[in-house]
């Protein structure tokens, strides 16, 4: 009996430790999907990040061999004149008025360099401030699916598209309410930024709209959609309207071919174009004042 009741005890002890260790190996494991999980998406993040990156440096490496270009021009036109000047002093036969006529392009010459240094500060102020926005945008909308919305920079200037299929029904102008949280948290990103101004694009495929009582074709459905998105920016979430445009492309401006049915697709998009500050630059331009 006593021999009974030790194996009875040895056997329920066994149980209960083989119990929890299973216990402990399910939520490790589970852990350990989750990580995985969140370990793929951060490395599919860092891969657009890189893409970005190297779009930018290409960009930034054609600005700057410009502008090597501009300052060899200007050694060159600086050493030119810097031995006209001396040749001239030599053999005195330069008036002050010719001497001071030097001197003035002498300074337009280092005006000119100051410019060159200025704008290329600029510009790399601005890819930097975009950068940001483009992260600041991943970040807010997270990881959705490309097809959906895709958020870039080309030439300076940040796109985010979003897909029609996310935004509206077929051949409506109507915003549903999935797309409505989608552009809230975009609105939010852009609302941090007061200065940014940004114009709502609308984009169709080339099969023609049939019309109807209100709308005649592509061009009016097109308007029509950027104008549903502005005022949902507008009215629910507060952007302010004088920092907002909306405009319609019809079919004329795709991304792809529509020959095909996912060409199509890919062509029915709304876009939001952040608009470059041009009025920053243009000050550049502005003779300086003495």
């Amino acid at each position: 009996m006593k021999l009974t009741l030790v194996m009875m005890t040895a056997l329920s002890s066994v149980a209960l430790f083989s119990c929890v260790s299973s216990k402990k190996f399910k939520a490790s494991k589970a852990d350990y999907v989750l990580l995985e999980t969140r370990y793929k998406t951060i490395e599919g993040n860092l891969t657009d990040c890189n893409k970005k990156t190297e779009v930018l440096e290409t960009e930034k490496a054609s600005l700057n061999t410009r502008i090597t270009d501009l300052n060899a021009q200007i050694e060159y036109l600086k050493a030119n004149n810097n031995q006209a000047l001396k040749q001239l002093e030599d053999f005195s036969v330069i008036s002050a008025k010719q001497a001071e006529s030097i001197k003035k392009s002498m300074e337009n010459i280092g005006a000119k360099d100051n410019y060159i240094q200025t704008l290329q500060q600029q510009m790399a102020h601005k890819d930097s401030l975009n950068m940001a926005l483009v992260m600041n945008l991943k970040g807010a909308v997270g990881n959705m699916n490309d097809d959906d919305i895709n958020i870039k920079v080309e030439k300076g200037v940040v796109y985010i598209d979003i897909s029609d299929k996310l935004l509206f029904k077929s051949g409506s102008y109507d915003v549903t309410d999935n797309a409505k949280t989608v552009l809230g948290k975009v609105a939010q990103v852009l609302k941090n930024q007061p200065d940014i101004e940004f114009m709502v694009e609308g984009h169709t495929d080339n099969v023609a709209y049939r019309g109807n009582n209100v709308l005649l074709d592509n061009w009016d459905l097109s308007v029509k959609r950027a104008t549903s998105v502005v005022r949902i920016l507008q009215k629910q979430y507060g952007l302010d309207p004088s920092k907002m445009a909306a405009a319609g492309r019809g079919e004329y401006k795709p991304v792809t071919d529509n020959s095909t049915t996912e060409g199509k697709a890919s062509n029915r998009r709304t876009r939001i174009v952040i608009l470059p500050q041009l009025d920053q630059f243009f000050k550049l331009l502005e003779p300086v004042q003495k």
